[in-house]
């Protein structure tokens, strides 16, 4: 009751010093009883806020924006009339930036209303200063149960800041440590893309090669004679995707202990659309790649990696054991269920795949930055072309997501799981690495960088 208490006052105080009636402005109340129904993010709450007030944003949009943002604390109101003001609010997750706020009541004799939001831009900071704020985030976070798990960060090859936090193992107590081994996601598919680039780098691939080429036996012709390896690599091949996230795998796993198994499994269906005319994301897509690494080098696509990725990189506590084998250091994944942090390992395939999982550590992916950077993995033309946008939407290339322009511009991958979430990104004009892993659903690994990454310096 006290929080609600002050926070009802920190929502009105700025009225005090403005105007002395009884009763607010109807713009006033209704920035009121929206940031009411913004913070709690609850559906009802949104819904009967929507009809009120004649909004027409749709719930689930106004919750992804709540998601993404943690909610707004107001700041102050800057100007206002009756029926419409301007609102300087505070996004309490996420970058942490201000934003105006503009909300304009209709006229009319149906009820309406307008709210238009304008980001602030962010302030970069000196690296000192960036840092500390990123250690005071972090604790933040990690007391509040948002963050746990490990974090790196680096700067022209030299490490900055490593830190644990929180717990590997909550039924045993055990600390969480920085070379902790903790499950990564989509962000395997990294490895994925270095081993396949290795084989078009040596001529046993090539990129605008078909599936057919390599898995002659596959069993969609269609998708067998027009899908290319480079389509494969940026999500343009329409192959679908495979049904991994959140099943119950306890009693079935065996069902898919290879590669091959997906393929027999997935394999008879025809391409979800006209290969390369549009983009969608694919794990399967990644399956594939794995399975092509597997026929064409004679060996299994986890040995392949070890042997081509890892043990060039001096990764040497990462792998992909299956989840049964009790591997030292592996951090217990844990998702959120009806409010509640439940291990969620039983509810992972029988092992990493291509497409993702396996597990690293914070350490192992500064390393394999700086094998990426210094040319042991990738021929730098390879590289470069793998980390230019290759999809037509200007975000992926070839297995790296890769963003921004100028002094800006990086490159790597997340990683998003029930129980694990991966942040790993080179910015190479800047000499920025930034790695967070964390044992937690996302977004757990991506708050600390949404923080720091608009205030680090990029001079």
């Amino acid at each position: 009751m006290r929080r609600y208490l002050l926070a009802l006052a920190a929502l009105f105080a700025p009225l005090s010093g403005l105007c002395a009636q009884a009763e607010p402005s109807p713009a006033r109340a209704a920035l009121a009883t929206y940031l009411e129904a913004f913070n709690s993010g609850d559906s009802a709450r949104l819904e009967q806020f929507r009809r009120r007030y004649g909004y027409d944003r749709e719930v689930a949009d106004v919750q992804e924006l709540r998601e993404f943002t943690g909610g707004f604390d107001l700041l102050r109101v800057e100007r206002e009339t009756p029926n419409s003001l301007v609102a300087r609010v505070r996004w309490r997750d996420g970058e942490m930036r201000e934003e105006l706020r503009t909300l304009t009541l209709g006229e009319g004799p149906a009820p309406s209303i307008t709210i238009v939001g304008e980001r602030q831009p962010v302030t970069r900071l000196g690296q000192a200063a960036a840092l500390a704020g990123l250690e005071a985030r972090l604790r933040q976070l990690a007391a509040a149960g948002g963050f746990a798990g490990t974090l790196l960060v680096a700067r022209h090859g030299r490490v900055l800041f490593r830190h644990a936090y929180g717990e590997a193992d909550r039924a045993r107590h055990l600390p969480m440590r920085l070379d902790a081994r903790i499950r990564i996601a989509s962000a395997g598919k990294m490895f994925t893309a270095v081993a396949v680039l290795q084989l078009v780098a040596s001529g046993r691939v090539r990129l605008d090669g078909t599936i057919g080429d390599y898995l002659p036996d596959y069993p969609n012709r269609e998708i067998a004679t027009k899908v290319t390896i480079r389509q494969l690599l940026t999500h343009r091949g329409g192959t679908g995707d495979v049904d991994t996230i959140d099943v119950d795998w306890a009693g079935d796993r065996s069902r898919f202990r290879t590669l091959a198994d997906y393929v027999a499994a997935y394999g008879g269906r025809a391409p979800s659309f006209e290969p390369g005319t549009r983009v969608e994301y694919s794990n399967y897509g990644f399956i594939l790649l794995g399975r092509i690494i597997e026929v064409v080098t004679g060996r299994e696509y986890q040995a392949v990696i070890e042997d081509r990725v890892f043990r060039p990189a001096g990764m040497i506590r990462s792998g992909y054991e299956p989840e049964h084998v009790d591997v030292p250091g592996r951090a217990v994944p844990y998702a959120r269920r009806e409010g509640r942090l439940v291990d969620v390992a039983s509810r992972y395939p029988w092992r990493g795949l291509p497409a993702g999982g396996g597990y690293t550590t914070a350490g192992d992916l500064f390393r394999f930055a700086q094998a990426l950077q210094s040319g042991r993995l990738l021929r730098p033309d390879l590289l470069r072309e793998a980390t230019t946008p290759q999809n037509g939407e200007g975000w992926y290339g070839f297995g790296f997501v890769t963003v921004g322009e100028g002094r800006e511009r990086h490159f790597g991958h997340g990683g998003d799981y029930p129980g694990s979430n991966a942040w790993f990104f080179i910015y190479p004009e800047t000499g920025w690495v930034t790695i967070a892993l964390s044992n937690l659903d996302p977004p757990a690994a991506y708050r600390p960088f949404r923080w720091f990454e608009p205030r680090m310096p990029i001079d």
